[in-house]
């Protein structure tokens, strides 16, 4: 019996000493690591360690606790686990009879073990299975975990917790590292549309706000982050990419007057056509073709009263058939009441027929720039690179001064010098010279678009810019709403250097004065230049080709130079005659409106209700940009003043807790929530708009074109090839070498 009580004694003793120890311990530590995240737990009887959080308690569930939703529940337990050092998922949930959710646990990440599953290669005897890798598990078994209960008022309430964990916390240098502290919020939302909109992926978005931010940690996603979220809005849309387009579009025309547009679908409800266009008169389109992932892009660009491109419309096609042009040139008609004068595009013969039936009074054009592109592949790299050949062809080809029987001696004079008078395409150029050679447009207004290589050019750069032929319509449609903008904002730029930059006069040439009052800046320095060239150089021998006469409405004053009826300008010579005549007012008979400075009324809309606005809540998004000037309008005021600056700063900390509460109170719309807004919550139905399919556009599938002899001999002499070892000849192998077949045939012959 004694020796019993002194055993339990010792065993006592033991113990003592041991918790002593560990209290010690525990104490060593907390001293030496002031900023530890939790207190630690020795169990007695395995040995093993418990940890649990040292969190402020208003953030601690408790049970008893009463949410009004379980999102509200989990929201509330995320944030304490963040603060802790530690993720959570949600787990198990036991439904009633009725299917209702009763009971609803949300349990920390490390909860349970990971198996790994194998896979059967198939049903084939002896066939091996296939194991995944293997790869690093974060699942420890932790037992932490909160149970919740819907009560009958319709409230979750915590009925157990437990808070204790078998694992470290992760420190707060790391933090960023675990999933629940990395989220695609909507302010990286809106920075990444944004970024989108100029052509700017979500990898090049993540490294921006990383510089932005001061490090990766400070971003609150990562890369992956990023990239999964392009991917899963571009999945959702992707269902209903036509008809949020399509709806889009009708809200814009509803909205702006300014605006039209119109569709077509074919009998499988699918896409075949799409028109918009800007109220914006225009006498002269030009229409360039580039092509989407799966449509044509057809954009109509004018010239402004700049002298600068401006595009005003545009369509896409699901072909590239003389039908779906006939369409779109009627949509084009209707939305703007007349024809254009001129219509310039490629090659294309289905186009040239659809602007013969649909615009007879309009003439066709080809471009130039197409045209010339390709003389250099034409006739081969010998000629292209001859520089008398290239000088005679753009004297005649590019001069808009010499008349159509110089230009046809001077054509067939280049061809017999160069031995091309049997060259089957340029022969086709030279029939075809009515539609694109300068000397058979005099005396047609072209409002300049006489020579459209700068301008086709410009155009096929700024919409490779931002357009990118891989995007779904919606994304297609915010790059060019961002195109557009780009072009108004340079227009309003140079309204505001017409009006408020005064160009100096060259002389005192009272007509130049005038029409510095008229014109805008761009129109004026042309005008500027004739006038110069009129006073300085000597024009007597001019003289006689200009007819001018005086009648009752105003003067009458032609020029055999065409210049104005070409580009809406006078020519040297009339400035010439005004001024011998002693002219002193500018004759308005001769001044084109496109070129006038008040063309366009101040403070007129373009229709400039964004694309990416229409169907969301665009009242958030004014309040965030609200937010954003203001805050940037005070540290730029107050980046002199420390003080200051570290009082506004703690200032806007004090609302973060407030904020939290918010959150907790009322949590953000889900990512699948935020996806319907941006696509205007659209149901699935037999009669929306499909996408339509991927279509052969001219010009794709190059590897099935048929290559001339010539292009093979090219390409095969550009090859490096390898010497036979047998003949040291070239074009064969050692096998195929027909000395060693002759070598081989006398030795067997020889044999026998």
């Amino acid at each position: 019996m004694r020796c019993d009580s002194i055993a339990s004694n010792t065993e006592r003793k033991k113990v003592r000493d041991r918790e002593k120890w560990r209290v010690q311990s525990m104490a060593t530590i907390e001293e030496s690591d002031n900023i530890s995240k939790w207190e630690e737990r020795v169990c007695i009887n395995s040995g093993r360690k418990f940890f649990k959080p040292k969190v402020s308690g208003s953030i601690t569930p408790a049970v008893g606790m009463l949410f009004k939703s379980f999102d509200e529940a989990f929201a509330f337990y995320q944030r304490y686990a963040l603060a802790a050092g530690f993720s959570a998922r949600k787990n198990t949930s036991w439904k009633n009879v009725g299917g209702l959710v009763k009971i609803r646990y949300i349990v920390c990440s490390k909860e349970g073990f990971h198996v790994s599953k194998e896979i059967d290669s198939g049903s084939v005897e002896n066939s091996k299975k296939i194991v995944r890798r293997n790869r690093g598990s974060k699942r420890v078994g932790c037992n932490a975990h909160v149970k919740l209960i819907l009560e009958n008022n319709n409230m979750f309430k915590i009925y157990y917790f437990e808070e204790e964990h078998n694992h470290i916390f992760v420190e707060d240098e790391d933090i960023h590292f675990l999933p629940a502290a990395r989220s695609i919020d909507y302010v990286k939302e809106s920075f990444i549309s944004g970024l989108s909109a100029i052509n700017i992926g979500p990898v090049k978005a993540f490294n921006i706000m990383k510089t932005m931010y001061g490090g990766f940690g400070e971003v609150g996603a990562s890369k992956v982050d990023c990239k999964n979220y392009r991917r899963d809005l571009n999945l959702y849309i992707g269902e209903y990419d036509a008809e949020m387009v399509v709806r889009r579009l009708i809200r814009k025309k509803e909205c702006c007057p300014g605006f039209t547009c119109d569709y077509v679908i074919g009998e499988d409800r699918r896409l075949k056509g799409l028109f918009w266009a800007d109220e914006q008169s225009k006498k002269i389109i030009q229409c360039l073709v580039t092509y989407l992932y799966d449509l044509v892009f057809v954009p109509f660009t004018g010239i402004d009263n700049h002298f600068r491109n401006v595009t005003f419309g545009g369509a896409l096609l699901g072909s590239e058939t003389a039908n779906s042009y006939r369409w779109l040139l009627r949509c084009f008609v209707n939305a703007f009441g007349s024809e254009p004068k001129v219509v310039v595009a490629d090659q294309d013969a289905a186009m040239k027929r659809a602007t013969k039936d649909v615009l007879p009074r309009s003439r066709h054009r080809l471009c130039m720039w197409h045209i010339w592109e390709k003389l250099k592949t034409k006739v081969g790299p010998v000629l292209s690179a001859n520089t008398d050949f290239n000088t005679r062809m753009t004297h005649v080809v590019w001069n808009d001064t010499i008349i159509p029987e110089d230009f046809e001696t001077e054509w067939h004079s280049i061809m017999s010098t160069f031995g091309l008078e049997n060259h089957e395409w340029l022969k086709d150029m030279y029939d075809l010279r009515f539609d694109w050679i300068p000397a058979y447009y005099h005396g047609e207004d072209l409002a300049g678009l006489m020579r459209t290589t700068s301008r086709c050019e410009s155009e096929n750069y700024f919409f490779g810019q931002i357009c990118n032929p891989r995007c779904t319509l919606v994304e297609f449609f915010t790059h060019f709403e961002t195109a557009m903008d780009i072009q108004r904002h340079e227009h309003k730029r140079n309204d505001h250097d017409t009006r408020y930059i005064e160009c100096k006069p060259w002389s005192d040439f009272v007509l130049e004065k005038q029409a510095l009052e008229i014109y805008t800046q761009t129109i004026f320095k042309d005008i500027q230049i004739e006038i110069d060239a009129a006073i300085t150089k000597c024009m007597s021998k001019s003289v006689d080709t200009v007819q001018y006469s005086k009648e009752e409405d105003g003067l009458s004053i032609t020029c055999s130079c065409k210049r104005f009826e070409q580009f809406g300008i006078l020519c040297r010579h009339i400035f010439y005659v005004l001024r011998y005549e002693d002219i002193s007012e500018f004759p308005r008979r001769y001044v084109h409106r496109r070129w006038m400075r008040d063309v366009v009324s101040v403070g007129s809309n373009h229709s400039n209700i964004r694309f990416d606005e229409i169907g969301r809540n665009s009242e958030i998004d004014k309040v965030y940009r609200e937010i954003v000037v203001a805050n940037e309008y005070v540290v730029n005021r107050l980046v002199g003043d420390l003080d200051e600056l570290c009082r506004y700063r703690d200032h806007i900390k004090i609302y973060i807790d407030k904020a939290d509460e918010v959150m907790v109170v009322a949590p953000p719309p889900s990512r699948k929530e935020r996806f319907a807004d941006i696509g205007g919550n659209i149901d699935k139905s037999d009669s929306m708009i499909r996408v339509p399919i991927k279509v052969r556009t001219k010009g794709c599938g190059v590897q099935k074109r048929i290559k001339s002899s010539r292009e093979i001999a090219i390409q095969k002499s550009s090859k490096i090839q390898k010497s036979c070892r047998v003949c040291g000849g070239k074009g064969h192998n050692s096998r195929t070498c027909k000395d060693k077949v002759s070598s081989n045939a006398i030795g067997s012959s020889n044999a026998m």
